[in-house]
């Protein structure tokens, strides 16, 4: 007969690797809910006959939702 002993070591990560990783994801997150974004993310999904119907090119999808904020 034949016995087996599993064990898990649960470790956890150090303090300050937690604290940048919950920084990290937090920037993201905040990323993600950008308005800004969902607008990019909107018209990349559009054809390119529909991007054409609103006078932008693929290419210029970015430069069209931040052209009040950035020089591009």
């Amino acid at each position: 007969m034949a016995f087996l002993t599993a064990s898990a070591r649960t470790e956890q990560a150090p303090f300050f690797s937690r604290f940048f990783a919950a920084i990290g994801n937090g920037l993201v997150a905040m990323g993600e809910a950008n308005p800004r974004l969902r607008k990019i993310e909107a018209l990349q999904r559009l054809s390119d006959e529909q991007l054409a119907e609103r006078g932008i090119r693929r290419e210029d999808i970015a430069r069209h939702v931040f052209q009040d904020v950035f020089y591009l």
